[in-house]
């Protein structure tokens, strides 16, 4: 299955690249040619020069054996330079094609691999393959050339000690192969375990305040330990299976040079063999074993690049379940309408429906509320809108068409998604905010920022607009960074804007403040805002009141206090009687 992956994966990879290969392949047995016609014509020197004192022989051999060294030299600097380039030119574009599908994931497969399988698959993965094409174009591919013809020239040289060269290849082969059959899985075992440990380092560095509030620091450092011993135990097991081979080999390597001596001398005490012929044999010997190594270094690789290719190709024919329309719908004659129609969403593997037969309707110049308790699916709600997920049952409209018709540029496009939880990229103020309009002046970052409250605490950093802000805003305030993700889609000014508990980190007169720029600001768009708090949606055209994934209440503030017993148990937890009427 694996072999099966990584030849699928090559031939996928490659064959942009056919021509470079080919170019490699030829380089490769030019110089592997060259290398094998070096031991005949030092087997001429040493037995027809040598031995009869011709100087102008030996200046006419030497002379042809260093034009065939320059040959084999430049052969083999060109090989290396174009297989370099092919393997670094397979990584490159193997890394684009991984990372290009997996933003073509929704949701659902995201949380089906993980972030840190992911990453491993990006980086690590892709690495292992590209270095076996590395590893290959630069050595591999003539070693079985020079296998074969160092065969040939071999027997051609003495037949009577070409059984040497039989029984030291089938014991190296015997050997090599016993020793490649349990690496394998041994392989597929190391990455699982790269994954657990960048699994492990991802949440300890990302939850570092929390392991420092909770003073976990010693429990946390013994998790790693233990992932990291993993890794190290796997990694000394491979380590140990290749300090075991070498050896191997060079026993095999030094027992056949003794044979070739012993059984050479013999001849050449009989006459049968000169000096010059029993050292070119042993020469084709040492070329012939020494390909042999080459191919098993190849070999050892192959497990691990195998067990690479399949979890790559993995991602590559996984799709995504949020399918792209293949006859789109472009052009739409509504704006900023979102209807949901009897709408119901279960998660993959689970038992019971997060969304129940959910109908409602945001409209243009209106604002729309979502309230419920932790867990009824007010979020699984906000997911469907924008396609992150596609409904179960039911259909969600945008615009008056179902959104798994629409060309998905053209949903983002009218969507302005403020999330619950704020992600800011590493990068400045200014261009956290062009996320979603690359050309705002610097003019509507500023007002989307007042809009958003966040003007005063922009104004007051060095840079202000240019003020560096970290991977994930971890350089600014929860409160602040929620205020920055609402600018930004601002800044985008789409048809309909939907706020996730957005305004969770807010002090009350923040907030009001906020929702009060925000009525002006968005008045021709539809508006639907997730809360927890009462006081943030109060004011809204209509509130919608979910109860374990269904809708149990509908209606403005005042009708649903009178109406619904789930949201006045909600206001009553959180208004006096007062406050509840004002």
């Amino acid at each position: 299955m694996f072999d099966h992956a990584l030849n699928r994966l090559l031939a996928r990879g490659l064959r942009p690249y056919a021509l470079q290969l080919g170019v490699v392949i030829l380089l490769q047995a030019v110089a592997t040619i060259a290398s094998l016609e070096l031991p005949t014509q030092n087997a001429d020197i040493i037995d027809k020069g040598v031995a009869t004192g011709d100087t102008h022989f030996i200046w006419v051999h030497g002379g042809y054996m260093l034009a065939i060294s320059l040959v084999q030299v430049l052969a083999q600097v060109g090989a290396v330079f174009f297989g370099a380039r092919l393997a670094m030119a397979f990584g490159r574009d193997t890394r684009a094609a991984v990372f290009d599908r997996t933003l073509s994931f929704s949701s659902r497969e995201v949380n089906q691999f993980g972030a840190p399988s992911l990453i491993t698959r990006t980086t690590n993965d892709v690495q292992q393959v590209q270095m076996l094409i590395l590893m290959t174009c630069i050595m591999i591919l003539g070693a079985p050339i020079t296998m074969i013809g160092g065969v040939v020239m071999a027997l051609r040289t003495d037949l009577t000690m070409s059984w040497i060269i039989l029984v030291a290849v089938v014991i190296m082969g015997v050997a090599i192969g016993i020793l490649i059959t349990k690496m394998g899985p041994v392989f597929a075992s190391m990455q699982k375990k790269i994954d657990a440990l960048n699994r492990v380092l991802r949440e300890q560095i990302s939850g570092i305040r929390v392991v420092r509030a909770f003073v976990r620091e010693p429990f946390e450092r013994d998790r790693f330990a233990v992932a990291n011993g993993d890794v190290t135990k796997t990694a000394l097991t491979v380590g140990r299976a290749m300090a075991t081979m070498f050896p191997i080999v060079m026993l095999i390597l030094n027992a056949s040079t003794v044979a070739v001596l012993w059984v050479g001398s013999k001849q050449i005490e009989a006459g049968n063999i000169e000096v010059g012929q029993m050292t070119a044999f042993l020469t084709y010997l040492m070329q012939i074993l020494m390909s042999v190594m080459m191919a098993t270094m190849m070999i050892i690789m192959v497990p691990r690049a195998a067990v690479c290719a399949e979890r790559i190709m993995e991602v590559l024919e996984t799709d995504s379940t949020v399918v792209p329309p293949v006859d789109s719908v472009k052009t739409v004659s509504e704006v900023g309408d979102v209807r949901l129609n009897s709408v119901s969403f279960t998660y993959p593997g689970a038992e019971e429906a997060v969304l129940n037969d959910l109908t409602f309707e945001i409209r243009p110049g209106t604002f729309t509320a979502v309230i419920g308790a932790t867990g009824s699916g007010k979020t699984t709600l906000v997911n469907l809108i924008p396609r992150l997920y596609d409904a179960t049952d039911g259909s969600v409209e945008v615009d008056g068409v179902d959104v798994k018709r629409l060309d998905p540029d053209l949903l983002w496009n009218r969507i302005g998604l403020v999330p619950q939880k704020p992600y800011l990229f590493s990068g400045t103020v200014a261009s956290n905010l062009r996320f979603g309009n690359p050309d705002a002046t610097d003019e509507e970052l500023w007002h989307a920022l007042t809009i958003a409250q966040a003007d005063d605490f922009v104004r007051d950093m060095t840079d202000q607009l240019d003020a560096h802000i970290a991977q994930g805003g971890t350089n600014v305030s929860g409160g602040q960074r929620q205020r920055l993700s609402i600018a930004r889609a601002l800044v985008k000014r789409p048809d309909i804007y939907i706020f996730d508990d957005s305004f969770s980190a807010l002090d009350v007169a923040t907030d009001a403040r906020l929702r009060q720029a925000l009525v002006a600001e968005t008045r021709d768009a539809a508006v639907l805002v997730v809360a927890q708090r009462v006081s943030t949606i109060r004011d809204a055209d209509e509130i919608v009141v979910l109860d374990a994934g269904r809708i149990v209440g509908r209606g403005t503030h005042d009708e649903l206090l009178g109406t619904c017993e789930t949201y006045a148990e909600i206001v009553d937890s959180q208004l006096s009687a007062e406050e509840a009427a004002a």
